[in-house]
């Protein structure tokens, strides 16, 4: 069986322009080339894209480094914010549809890995902070 996060946001129009004085070194800092982000790994047969065009520029300049956090970290942030983006994506009449498109197949019980997670993490972190939603349990915050 396939497992598939997929995770697609198109925000048109959007300008974000970020600073930050983070003291880590440019060797430390995860960097990002494209507006379209896809993480694969055919082991476990899992995907995630990221479209958005404000999320590399907000990833290259606020993102922790990797493993700054633990992977049990991440997954425990991912798992409650994706049961809250998934019961707004059913309800298109009550949450903007525009925001959640889709729901985003993110199953606990699979080990989708750090970078996966990492990845997930840093995206909802960012939709939160620049969408001022709030997706409940941990406050997003940088």
């Amino acid at each position: 069986m396939r497992f598939y996060v997929l995770i697609v946001v198109v925000i048109v129009g959007l300008a974000i322009s970020c600073t930050s004085s983070k003291s880590f070194s440019e060797n430390d800092k995860p960097r990002l080339e494209s507006d379209t982000v896809r993480i694969a790994n055919d082991e476990i047969e899992y995907e995630v894209i990221i479209i958005d065009i404000g999320f590399t520029n907000w990833f290259n300049t606020n993102a922790r480094p990797r493993n700054y956090y633990s992977q049990n970290y991440l997954e425990a942030r991912n798992r409650m914010w994706v049961l809250e983006w998934n019961r707004r994506a059913m309800m298109p009449l009550q949450y903007n549809s525009n925001l959640y498109e889709m729901q985003i197949n993110y199953d606990s019980l699979t080990n989708y890995g750090y970078e996966v997670n990492y990845m997930i993490y840093n995206y909802l972190v960012y939709f939160q902070i620049t969408n001022n939603q709030k997706l409940g349990g941990f406050i997003a915050r940088i």
